[in-house]
């Protein structure tokens, strides 16, 4: 081994009893190098001192690898979520209708769908799990696994149907979880919505007159009760008018001043889209909640819209 010296090379002789004599005491590693010169050169390592950094390094590969797998696992599970929501619209001659959900974290607890119920039955369906993040996304898996299950016995028979997916998600989630729910039926043959509101916000029909019907509570929520009742509320619907259900995340979404977008807002923004399909009238809706809530998003925000129109 040489090492380059001004004015000539010089030749260093490591002193191998020196190194032996030290280290044992102070739990380090020392060792002592003369040239031909009698010039000294030490090497000094301190054992605890390299394994601490070397803890140091090997805990924060596996907190980057921690955290680079869950969030693999958190972007596979907000993939398998988007798959939940409606993939297909079923026809329906006489009502134009869309729907989306803009979860406030990766993956959220707000549900909608539209269902096939078949003979010129659709079902609109829009839910909240109560809490946020994954456990809530699954409770949502469990909800709309429970819907899609059951609708068979909608059609003829909504109040079972309602009864039966109650039982099932009590029965399959912990004691304190449970769900809003609102169901709506749209007859495309008769113009005639019934639905059953289960403890969610009351949906809004703007009539093209002005006037706003509410389809307002018929039960309490699911999965907290074994002893549920259900009641079916109906309206009639005419060309043009607007239906929108929706979630707490479009009513209390805040403003910098801590006030509400609340339904009176939301009331005057569908107002101001009668002429506009559904697909814009969503794209509305959520540009005036972001004008007024433009900081972070603290809940979900879930919205069904529906016009009625001539055959």
């Amino acid at each position: 081994m040489k090492f380059s010296s001004t004015p000539r090379l010089r030749r260093i002789r490591y002193d191998r009893a020196a190194a032996g004599e030290s280290g044992a005491i102070w739990g380090g590693a020392f060792v002592r190098f003369k040239d031909l010169d009698g010039n000294s050169f030490h090497l000094v390592s301190f054992d605890a001192e390299s394994r601490a950094v070397e803890t140091q390094r090997r805990v924060a590969a596996e907190r980057l690898e921690f955290d680079r797998r869950a969030a693999r696992e958190l972007d596979l599970a907000r993939q398998v979520q988007s798959r939940l929501f409606p993939q297909t619209m079923p026809h329906a001659a006489t009502l134009e209708y869309a729907g989306l959900c803009i979860p406030a974290l990766t993956v959220g607890g707000d549900y909608y769908d539209f269902l096939n119920l078949g003979r010129g039955r659709l079902g609109l369906v829009i839910g909240d799990i109560a809490g946020k993040g994954m456990g809530a996304a699954l409770l949502m898996a469990n909800l709309q696994a429970n819907l899609r299950g059951q609708c068979a016995i909608a059609l003829e028979e909504p109040v079972r149907f309602l009864c039966s997916v109650n039982q099932l998600f009590r029965e399959s989630t912990v004691e304190s979880a449970y769900a809003t729910l609102l169901f709506a039926e749209y007859d495309d043959r008769t113009q005639v919505l019934r639905y059953a509101n289960c403890g969610h916000l009351h949906g809004l029909l703007l009539r093209r007159d002005g006037v706003v019907d509410r389809l307002e509570t018929t039960a309490s929520v699911l999965g907290l009760f074994e002893e549920w009742e259900c009641a079916i509320g109906e309206h009639a619907l005419r060309p043009g008018d607007l239906l929108a259900l929706y979630t707490d995340g479009v009513t209390e979404s805040f403003s910098p001043g801590d006030e509400e977008f609340g339904e009176a807002r939301l009331v005057d923004a569908l107002r101001g889209c009668t002429e506009k399909t559904p697909p814009d009238v969503l794209a509305s809706v959520v540009d005036a909640l972001r004008k007024w809530s433009p900081n972070d998003q603290h809940d979900d925000i879930t919205l069904i819209v529906a016009r009625c129109r001539a055959c």
